[in-house]
């Protein structure tokens, strides 16, 4: 009996140790869910589907409406069992949003994406393996401030692939290097070669690899940070943001008042010929 009571406790242990393990590996490691709102143009599109092919360890939804509440992102979120969230918000068909939470309690932020180059249109040369981590390096600018060391473990948690993560291969080929410069951020994908790119032999072992840029390019312009997700106070609010609307119109003014001028020049041109009449020409009806 005591035989078989030690076989059947150490079952039950067994048993224990195989749901410990199910659930440990059902927990939550650092996924991402890829959401984009509908009228996002092929450029935008296109640059969604690189970013989903260079980080396994999103899962991508379905397009929702811009006009939605943003909560159903959150609830998106703990339905795919990810606790960061790209939201690609697209307006006027031209302008990109790009919103990075962590979901459900936050922080956020909010982007404009600038300067939107593919993978397709660079034509780079470089490659890297599907489903690889990559290196993430920042700038050092990112420790002057602290709203940037906030941005800087925001792009670390959402771009950076953890290890053992879905569809992802324990290798490391490639660097996403984010920099600050002009109050921007600055994305660039390079892949770490180690061949010669003169004569393709193999690099000695005590020289630096070269880096060889893969694509896509974009700039990320900082709006406001919130509290929340998708909401709540405000953080860090950039002065240095200009709305793309606020742009159009300054374009828009600029052209109107070249327009402005030459009414009035005309106006002013007419004015001085009533005010100057030229004379009366006493030849004018001879030949008529």
């Amino acid at each position: 009996m005591a035989t078989l009571y030690k076989t059947a406790q150490s079952e039950f242990m067994d048993v224990d140790d195989v749901i410990e393990e199910k659930e440990s590996r059902n927990k939550i490691k650092n996924r991402v869910l890829m959401v984009a709102s509908r009228g996002i143009t092929f450029r935008q599109r296109h640059l969604l589907n690189d970013l989903e092919a260079l980080l396994p360890h999103t899962k991508k939804e379905a397009k929702i409406e811009s006009k939605q509440d943003m909560e159903l992102l959150n609830e998106l979120a703990e339905i795919q069992n990810c606790n960061s969230v790209f939201y690609f918000e697209a307006r006027k068909h031209q302008d990109l949003f790009m919103w990075i939470s962590r979901a459900p309690s936050g922080p956020s932020v909010k982007f404009l994406v600038q300067n939107i180059h593919t993978m397709d249109e660079l034509k780079m040369t470089g490659n890297c393996l599907k489903g690889s981590r990559p290196v993430l390096s920042f700038d050092a600018t990112f420790d002057s401030e602290p709203y940037l060391q906030l941005l800087k473990e925001m792009l670390t948690q959402t771009f950076g692939v953890p290890k053992g993560a879905r569809k992802s291969k324990p290798f490391f080929d490639h660097v996403f290097t984010f920099s600050v410069v002009d109050n921007r951020i600055w994305f660039r994908n390079y892949q770490i070669s180690e061949k010669n790119a003169e004569t393709g032999g193999d690099v000695p072992k005590n020289t630096t690899p070269t880096l060889i840029e893969i694509g896509p390019r974009f700039v990320l312009n900082p709006i406001r940070i919130f509290e929340g997700s998708f909401g709540g106070p405000t953080l860090y609010e950039n002065p240095r943001y200009i709305s793309p609307n606020a742009v159009r119109a300054a374009v828009r003014a600029q052209g109107s008042a070249k327009y402005v001028r030459r009414v009035a020049e005309a106006q002013e041109r007419e004015a001085r010929v009533q005010a100057e009449p030229l004379p009366v020409d006493p030849l004018k009806d001879v030949f008529d």
